[in-house]
């Protein structure tokens, strides 16, 4: 598996170039989002009042973000699960212009056909390490604080070789945990072939 160094914006030949199980570490620009962000856009019809077209990586995150001194502190910093977010994750790649969505766990098959439809990533922490990151993360500004409050409004950071994350959608549709339910079945179907067990047995019920 190849390891990237990647600076956003982010290009079709960046993406061409990750393949599930790459590991990839980002700096430059990015934007945060969570689900009401997305219900603010999408659903309600409101107009996202900045630009994606400098920034194509969006994370799934809620960071605890402090004011000291007229300037923001970061504090706390963590992707949250990207599958919660399903319902706009074909609208987010599509029409924000997305090449990068960072976020635990994985995303579902409409938005992974949207990511192979227009050249997108999704990529998942290796490590859960929230506070060791802070330093690799600049707070720019905030945008919709006041609409949506701290945790969902969408931040700007400037990442400095953020990571590591390990690509687990890529721009042909792949998916790295659908391949490894694969192998575990198996591997599980074999295990219990070589005990004896029948494949259909149901654990032990206590009550």
């Amino acid at each position: 598996m190849a390891e990237h160094y990647l600076t956003s914006p982010l290009t079709d030949a960046n993406i061409k170039a990750l393949h599930i199980g790459d590991t990839v570490y980002i700096s430059g620009q990015v934007f945060t989002c969570r689900s009401r962000l997305q219900k603010y856009i999408f659903d309600e019809g409101n107009t996202l009042p900045f630009s994606t077209e400098d920034r194509n990586v969006l994370i799934h995150n809620g960071p605890i973000v402090i004011r000291e001194n007229g300037e923001w502190r970061l504090v706390s910093f963590m992707p949250t699960s990207s599958i919660r977010f399903e319902k706009w994750g074909a609208d987010s790649v599509e029409k924000w212009g997305l090449k990068m969505i960072v976020g635990k766990t994985t995303m579902g098959k409409k938005t992974a056909e949207m990511m192979k439809e227009k050249g997108c990533v999704h990529v998942s922490p290796r490590s859960v390490s929230p506070n060791l990151w802070i330093d690799s993360i600049k707070v720019e500004k905030v945008h919709l604080f006041d609409e949506l409050g701290s945790i969902e409004a969408a931040w700007f950071f400037t990442l400095d070789k953020l990571g590591p994350f390990i690509v687990d959608i890529d721009s042909e549709g792949n998916n790295l945990f659908d391949t490894l339910d694969g192998d575990i079945a198996e591997r599980k179907r074999k295990a219990l072939a070589g005990l004896g067990i029948d494949s259909e047995f149901e654990f032990t019920k206590l009550y």
